[in-house]
């Protein structure tokens, strides 16, 4: 199993992706439904469906709001004309779109496939049998170009009663796996006389004479847990003391817990170190560092801070700065911020978060058992795992005109011949001719660093964003990513729980995370006193069932590491 593990942190992942059950699409009448078999072309071959026959899929996917109209969207279109399979669309939003997914898995009217989103693949599929075994349909055939990119991966994708009901996908992104970043203003620090503080002491004592400079400014910017792209500015101080772990993979909860040297399952919120974090934080929060509003703001109302001329802030976390200040609008702020590095600890704690596991999941695609054709939607998906599959659906079908292959004289972010130049760049504004976030990304690490990029350009310039993220997680985080040497604790994979162990759980991981964000709050304002009710706090988790949360994450672990 250390060996796959091994596979798993090489390969590459998709961005989690999300959906809903807006319908996007009525039914086209000169289309068949799937209620029937429908002969198929020869496997390796387009279009999919042979001459004569017709075939819709129902599909439930995300929508996003830079995409118009997937139903008449460019990239819809040309799947379509290629595949000769049509897609009737149900979407929903980053919001909703589990609630709704559950609700029509629940109901018994639900669609053929799942596209871009993992549904409970312990419940629907072992238990319930919802969403079919794909174990004797992937191979060269149906899906060439999944089996040569995965074959000796497939084990990353069973469930716990070792069987497949899912597609892994692949986004191997360089700068997401050290996304815990925090930006520093460096203007202002040339106009105080600092320099970059590299200790907890040095930045307690910036952000000080910070107040001092800037009376009405915000020192220490973030959001409320989950609002943001890692902006929770407690994650990335906490790597001064120890590590602090990804929110779960397995139930999506902020739990803190990670696996250590011994192949134990532990919480980090219940460790001492963690206690002096808490106590750090309180000290800065005393010294007026830390924003009030950071604990419940939105990414939206950080963004709006930032932007304001009368509350300058003077860091803030985020995995891009993108996120927060446009180069183009924007140029002389964005311009001014840097990211830091990890602070060193009083005990000399250094520590970045290095998601060694985000690069690769399962649940990308499902089939029901309502689909007559399984082997016919395989083969649709299956493009998106070709050599063009996700340039098309990324950035538009069009080469030549949306990207080039093998452009000439061309080099990649990793300085090795481009294997690929976009020409239509991706868009935040609204546009329909291709998916963008939409759907399955098929990107690993060799494929996203061989994107064609200027060699001198300027790292601050609009088109220079995917080298200002790749130089500063490979110069201030990838040096203080966690290993044996420098931390006891590690991240956990995914794991397979059945449906038995993932409902005793559930509503106690919920509890815990709240326990755990609320009571640190409460810690880091004061409102709790770090000495006196630690002792409680323990105990509030203890009596949530954290116990419980960690001995089923063990035996899953344990699980996982036999086979």
């Amino acid at each position: 199993m250390k060996r796959k593990l091994k596979q798993l942190i090489a390969l590459t992942l998709s961005a989690v992706m999300v959906l809903g059950l807006t319908a996007c699409g009525k039914s086209n009448d000169s289309v068949s439904s799937t209620n029937k078999k429908v002969a198929l072309t020869e496997p390796g071959t387009y279009p999919i469906v042979a001459d004569g026959e017709k075939l819709t899929l129902t599909c439930f996917t995300m929508t996003m709001p830079n995409v118009e109209d997937l139903e008449t969207n460019d990239f819809t279109k040309y799947l379509e004309e290629k595949t000769g399979i049509h897609i009737e669309f149900e979407t929903g939003t980053r919001d909703d779109w589990e609630d709704k997914l559950n609700m029509s898995l629940q109901s018994g009217d639900y669609p053929d496939i799942i596209l871009g989103v993992s549904p409970n693949l312990a419940k629907y599929g072992v238990k319930e049998g919802i969403l079919i075994k794909l174990d004797d349909l992937i191979n060269e055939e149906n899906t060439p170009n999944y089996y040569n990119m995965f074959k000796n991966q497939l084990d990353l994708s069973r469930e716990s009663d070792g069987n497949i009901y899912s597609l892994l996908s692949t986004n191997d992104c360089y700068h997401c796996s050290y996304g815990r970043k925090m930006w520093i203003n460096t203007k202002y620090l040339e106009d105080m006389g600092c320099k970059m503080p590299e200790t907890t002491e040095e930045f307690y004592e910036v952000c000080k004479k910070f107040l001092e400079y800037k009376p009405n400014g915000i020192a220490i910017g973030g959001t409320a847990p989950g609002a943001g792209w890692f902006s929770t500015f407690q994650d990335w101080l906490m790597g001064s003391f120890l590590l602090c772990p990804s929110k779960s993979y397995t139930l999506n909860v902020y739990d803190m817990t990670a696996v250590n040297r011994d192949g134990k399952i532990v919480s980090a919120a219940t460790d001492n170190r963690y206690k002096d974090f808490l106590a750090y934080c309180n000290s800065l929060y005393k010294l007026g560092a830390i924003y009030d509003g950071n604990f419940t703001q939105t990414g939206e109302q950080l963004k709006t801070i930032i932007n304001q001329d009368d509350a300058p802030v003077l860091c803030f976390p985020e995995g891009t700065i993108s996120d927060y200040i446009d180069s183009a609008g924007n140029p002389d702020l964005y311009k001014q911020y840097a990211t830091l590095a990890p602070l060193e600890g009083p005990e000399g704690t250094r520590l970045s978060s290095y998601f060694k596991y985000a690069s690769i999941g399962s649940g990308s695609f499902c089939i029901t058992d309502k689909c007559k054709n399984p082997e016919a939607a395989l083969r649709w998906v299956d493009f998106f795992y070709s050599a063009t599959g996700d340039l098309s659906s990324q950035y538009g079908a069009d080469e030549g005109v949306d990207w080039v292959l093998n452009p000439e004289g061309e080099v990649g972010l990793n300085g090795k011949p481009a294997l690929y130049k976009v020409l239509n760049a991706y868009s935040a504004e609204t546009q329909n001719h291709d998916w963008q976030d939409i759907g399955i990304r098929v990107a690993p690490a060799d494929y996203r660093l061989g994107q064609a990029v200027t060699p001198n350009i300027d790292p601050y310039a609009p088109d220079g964003l995917e080298k200002l993220l790749f130089e500063s997680s490979k110069n201030d985080y990838e040096p203080y990513a966690q290993n044996e040497a420098n931390s006891d604790l590690d991240m956990i994979p995914e794991l397979k729980m059945t449906d038995e162990e993932s409902t005793n759980v559930s509503t106690v991981a919920v509890e815990v995370e709240k326990i755990i964000i609320e009571s640190s709050v409460a810690f880091i304002t004061g409102a709790k006193d770090i000495n006196t009710e630690w002792d409680s706090f323990i105990n509030a988790l203890d009596k949530a069932g954290l116990q419980t949360l960690l001995d089923t994450y063990q035996t899953a672990y344990d699980r996982m590491m036999k086979n």
